[in-house]
């Protein structure tokens, strides 16, 4: 893959080529970061579940909510691999980065959740939907 800065690596965009990078990627969080698997296996259980209702617009409401989520728990392993990666001893600084990643991604949990909540009581007729 070209690096864009450096002007090193191969030339063009390939689609299979990113899809790869996409899926390894993923493989990567799944294998060596708990927190990211446990979400991978409950949004997948999760969106079963609703895909298996019929319901459509429901499905893909939790879908975006989902990936939404995923994404986010992502970039913060990302942030926080990359400040382990750059300063080994602990610094208030890098502390402060991490805290900050980790409330992006419990912003986006908190919301995914409050969606699970609502599309599953709608669902299961405790109150009206659209």
């Amino acid at each position: 893959m070209r690096n864009k800065f450096l002007g090193t690596g191969e030339p063009g965009w390939h689609p299979v080529r990113k899809v790869r990078v996409v899926l390894s990627g993923l493989r990567f969080a799944v294998l060596y970061d708990g927190s990211v698997a446990w979400k991978v296996v409950v949004s997948t259980v999760v969106l079963a579940l609703f895909g298996a209702t019929g319901h459509w617009r429901d499905f893909l409401l939790m879908l975006v909510a989902t990936g939404q989520m995923l994404a986010a728990e992502l970039l913060n392993s990302a942030v926080e691999g990359v400040c382990d990666f750059l300063v080994s001893q602990e610094d208030r600084r890098i502390k402060a980065i991490k805290d900050m990643a980790a409330a992006a991604a419990g912003i986006a949990i908190l919301f995914w959740g409050l969606v699970l909540v609502w599309e599953a009581g709608r669902l299961v007729g405790a109150w009206p939907g659209p």
